[in-house]
This record gives C-alpha cells, sequence and structure tokens, in this order.
C-alpha cells in the first residue's frame, strides 16, 4: 500500500474560543496545532491585558509581534555566522600567540 505524498487532511483549531477547520498535508499537521497554539495564546494573552478591544484588533497586535519576532529570529540568524566567523578568528590568533610562546 502505497500513501499519496501530502495528502490533505481537515484540523481543527481552536483560536480564542471559536473553532476553526484548515486543510493541511498530514506532515504539517502538528506545526499547525503548533501555530494554531501560539497564536491562541498571544491573543489570549493581549485580551486578558485589557488594552485592547475587539477579535480583529487582537489578531493584528498578535500577528504583528510574532512578526515582529520572526524578524528579530532572521536578523540573529543572519549575525550568527559572522559571530561565529569573528570567534573563528579570535581562537587562531590566540592559538597562534600560544605557540610563538613556547
Amino acid at each position: 500500500m502505497s500513501e499519496k505524498p501530502n495528502q490533505s487532511a481537515t484540523v481543527n483549531v481552536t483560536i480564542l474560543d471559536k473553532e476553526y477547520r484548515v486543510a493541511c498535508s498530514e506532515e504539517e499537521q502538528a506545526g499547525l496545532q503548533a501555530s494554531a497554539k501560539l497564536l491562541n495564546d498571544r491573543m489570549a494573552r493581549i485580551r486578558n491585558g485589557g488594552t485592547v478591544i475587539g477579535a480583529e484588533r487582537i489578531a493584528v497586535m498578535a500577528a504583528l509581534n510574532i512578526a515582529h519576532e520572526l524578524i528579530q529570529a532572521k536578523a540573529e540568524l543572519a549575525r550568527q555566522p559572522v559571530e561565529d566567523d569573528m570567534l573563528e578568528r579570535l581562537h587562531e590568533k590566540i592559538q597562534a600567540a600560544l605557540s610563538n610562546v613556547d
């Protein structure tokens, strides 16, 4: 028996006490559930904070916060190879200095 790759399924997710049916591949279901939980948690935190009223505004604020974190994470990853390269060069200089001491 062979299964079709990327076979689509419908998954129910709940965000702010409202249920949504979303079609996604079986391989993506866990990621979808995790994403829905993250969004629900963020929206609930914003709603419970009491400063933003209305589901649409809460959703926009949550989306902006998550997008901001994504951009920061990408920027951090982009900087990391430079930092790793700097550390490698520093390590080489230290090793060269130590070999001259012997």
